[in-house]
């Protein structure tokens, strides 16, 4: 059995003949997507949806978010998601992208953007001005995406171009985010980057510091200073996340999710989770029953 969180590529938007997606459209009159999205997912790509009207529940990590009209959703792969309510009615406008495809020819990288980030608040309610103007873009973007062209790739990197740099302000002006950022702020970014990719096989400090240039000590006061936690509670708190997921699904033992997640027993994943959140695992799982 995978026991491991499923991760949804792209490609699975389009028909099986049809080149591989790396830019997707979905509006109100496409096709409801066939993936079992009321489980929880990662993906290999990154969304921004507005929705138009109903209403829906949004699972992020372990943060729960309602979306009703006029709600900007912005979602990365480096979260876990999962819709576990959507209502009948439900209606929206919504874009999905891989880096790849932003970032061909020179263009942005995503990482500048702090609405991608793991702890970034991933859904918020915009003014109404503010999401006419929003919807009008992303209806630009559905023209362009549903007209043949020959240089309709580069069009619809152009508008995606526009439309990321639309929000930023808007994402700024509800978190007070600095202008510029310091080395030590580039130097924590980078490594909640890399923890997001190797936490479940590396939680020492020397790993993270060696993938830096930087020497653990560095590393773990530049990491404190700048985020106000220590990075060993960045590594844990990846970890927890992973396994408070895993363990929601009664499918899986204990044992296999802590083999998922490589502790070196059952009962060394077991002190792990209970200096973490208080309760067993199995007592968390009772929860969720």
């Amino acid at each position: 059995m995978n026991a491991t969180i499923p991760v949804y590529q792209l490609n699975t938007f389009t028909e099986p003949a049809e080149e591989p997606a790396a830019f997707f459209f979905l509006g109100p009159h496409s096709a409801p997507t066939q993936l079992p999205i009321d489980l929880p997912y990662r993906s290999d790509y990154y969304k921004i949806g507005l929705c138009l009207r109903g209403s829906a529940r949004l699972n992020v990590n372990l943060e729960t978010y309602d979306v009703g009209p006029n709600s900007l959703m912005l979602l990365s792969p480096y979260v876990i998601k999962q819709w576990p309510f959507m209502s009948a009615d439900l209606d929206a406008l919504s874009i999905f992208f891989t880096k790849q495809f932003i970032a061909a020819h020179g263009g942005l990288n995503l990482d500048t953007f702090a609405f991608f980030e793991r702890d970034a608040r991933h859904v918020f309610e915009l003014p109404p001005a503010q999401a006419a103007g929003i919807a009008n873009l992303l209806r630009a973007i559905e023209q362009k995406y549903e007209a043949p062209h020959a240089y309709r790739e580069e069009i619809l990197r152009s508008l995606l171009h526009i439309l990321l740099h639309e929000v930023a302000p808007i994402y700024s002006a509800q978190h007070v985010l600095p202008p510029t950022q310091t080395r030590s702020q580039l130097i924590a970014a980078d490594f909640k980057k890399l923890v997001n990719s190797h936490y479940a096989t590396e939680r020492g400090l020397a790993f993270y510091a060696d993938k830096l240039c930087i020497t653990p000590k560095h590393l773990a006061e530049t990491v404190k200073e700048t985020t106000g936690k220590r990075a060993a509670e960045w590594l844990a708190e990846a970890v927890l996340l992973e396994a408070s997921v895993l363990l929601q699904n009664p499918a899986l033992t204990i044992g296999q999710v802590a083999d998922t997640l490589h502790f070196a027993d059952q009962s060394t994943f077991g002190r792990f989770f209970r200096k973490s959140t208080g309760a067993s695992p199995a007592a968390y799982r009772q929860r969720w029953a």
